[in-house]
């Protein structure tokens, strides 16, 4: 037996948790980590209980099966029985283990580069809390010299050698194709961005069955990192073009691991992930909007929620300011980020049909509500913005940069009250104030906005700007991030 202390492992391999899961380079996930990683899971949070089952299941990345593998033979270690459901949506596996009251574990890196993965854990109730993430990083775990799996070593965790359990992607899909009408998008052509999303099938299947024309473009057997917060270039002139070139009503898509949407309308051009969020919101009438505190200030200036609360930024976070709030008596809990991944914090009804609870980040709702409220009001969807409060966000990000660097640099503007007119000069004016909840948050004179953090996922810096127009508030972000990578 090897005995493996998870705090030390953790910062001997470079894999720790970041914003949502574990995540590292692959270089330094191996079996040993990964098998310790699943190993502190059941036995530090009390869930290795003999003939327990956990549900299984990963994303399209190259690493991603040798990952299983590791995560199988800890869950077989622990006295566990794996439910492998395959390749499948982080939300898809979610809501199947609330669904039958079993813990999760998902293999993914989300939108990250392709050389890094991470896994991410539930608990029967649903994604772990900070708190559980502290009791897992404090666990010491014995390995076995042979750790039992599944697999015949050297073989890859896919479906010839794994049984896939096809229940929870049909749940998954039923979930959605049962909450609207049959005809919802009858005559209109929608395109799906596939790339490598573990949800381009089913998001085909569930926009087929709800009456679309469905176009898929940029299927790819290559990874490719899309991050909904910082759209690429390439990426913008693609939804151009293929809105013009296939006559599309709208383009859909998500990340990686299928939890954070991507939306376009019918000009192809891509909806902010908060603006997505506040739509979605106000479809399903909740009262309670908890967001964290880089997503645009429109949803406080729209008056369509009665309670808006701010956190930090990562879903953890969010589902913590949830559950205070039901725990308060709020009626409709919902949440959302930047990045347009949306939590139902309680159960609703919407037309008459009921959507059962999903405290996770999900992609498909916000991208189905969207479509569905253009089709009530009958018209677009660019026309779902006409009625918004005029404040536009912006993101991008320095890849590359060293998260010690980046809490230098805060930690310089925060203490120097002087130090960020010396980096945008007279670029923004005088500062009204900041806000230190999550990374540092400027806020101008006039009503804009800069927001700097670390990524908690990977060596970058992230960028945040708002502005009265998009023109500005992307201005302001390549400013921004130019100026600091000047002075770095």
């Amino acid at each position: 037996m090897t005995k493996i202390n998870i705090q030390q492992m953790m910062a001997e391999s470079g894999v720790a948790f970041g914003t949502s899961g574990a995540r590292g380079l692959v270089s330094q996930m191996t079996d040993q980590v990964c098998t310790a990683y699943t190993l502190a899971f059941l036995h530090g949070l009390g869930l290795a209980k003999t003939g327990q089952k956990i549900a299984l299941g990963m994303d399209l990345r190259p690493s991603s099966p040798d990952i299983v593998r590791a995560c199988v033979a800890g869950i077989r270690q622990a006295g566990c029985e794996v439910d492998f459901c395959g390749m499948l949506p982080t939300p898809a596996l979610a809501l199947y283990a609330l669904a039958q009251g079993i813990p999760a574990i998902m293999v993914t890196g989300s939108h990250i580069p392709f050389d890094r993965n991470g896994i991410k854990f539930y608990r029967a109730e649903g994604e772990i809390s900070k708190a559980d993430e502290a009791a897992i990083t404090h666990t010491e775990v014995e390995l076995e010299e042979k750790c039992p799996s599944l697999l015949p070593e050297g073989e890859s965790a896919d479906a010839t050698v794994l049984t896939v359990n096809p229940a929870a992607l049909q749940q998954y899909r039923q979930r959605y194709i049962g909450l609207f009408a049959a005809d919802l998008l009858s005559g209109w052509r929608i395109g799906v961005y596939e790339h490598s999303s573990a949800a381009r099938d089913c998001l085909r299947d569930v926009l087929s069955a709800l009456g679309a024309d469905v176009v898929g473009l940029g299927r790819t057997d290559t990874f490719v990192p899309l991050d909904t917060e910082a759209v690429s270039e390439e990426d913008r002139r693609r939804g151009l073009a293929w809105a013009a070139e296939h006559h599309l009503d709208a383009i859909i898509s998500t990340d990686g691991d299928g939890d954070r949407p991507l939306i376009a309308d019918e000009t192809g051009n891509w909806l902010r992930g908060d603006i997505v969020g506040l739509l979605c919101a106000h479809f399903l009438g909740a009262d309670t909007v908890v967001t964290p505190v880089s997503c645009n200030t429109a949803i406080e200036a729209s008056g369509l929620f009665r309670q808006v609360i701010r956190t930090r930024i990562g879903s953890p976070y969010v589902i913590a300011g949830m559950e205070q709030m039901l725990a308060a008596g709020s009626p409709g809990v919902v949440g959302f980020e930047a990045n347009g991944g949306f939590l139902v914090g309680n159960d609703l009804t919407v037309g008459g049909q009921p959507l059962a609870a999903l405290p996770t980040r999900d992609a498909v709702l916000p991208a189905l509500a969207v479509l569905a409220m253009a089709r009530q009001q009958g018209g677009n969807v660019s026309a779902l913005l006409a009625g918004l409060p005029k404040r536009y966000t912006a993101s991008d990000r320095l890849q590359d940069f060293p998260v010690a660097d980046s809490r230098a640099l805060l930690d310089r503007l925060q203490s120097d009250g002087t130090a960020y007119q010396r980096l945008w000069g007279n670029e923004l004016g005088a500062l009204a104030y900041q806000d230190l909840t999550d990374g540092l948050r400027l806020t101008f004179d006039n009503g804009e906005i800069v927001h700097l953090r670390p990524s908690g996922n990977a060596p970058e810096l992230r960028c945040y700007a708002e502005a009265d127009t998009m023109e500005r508030a992307r201005t302001l972000v390549a400013l921004s991030l130019q100026r600091i990578a000047g002075a770095s």
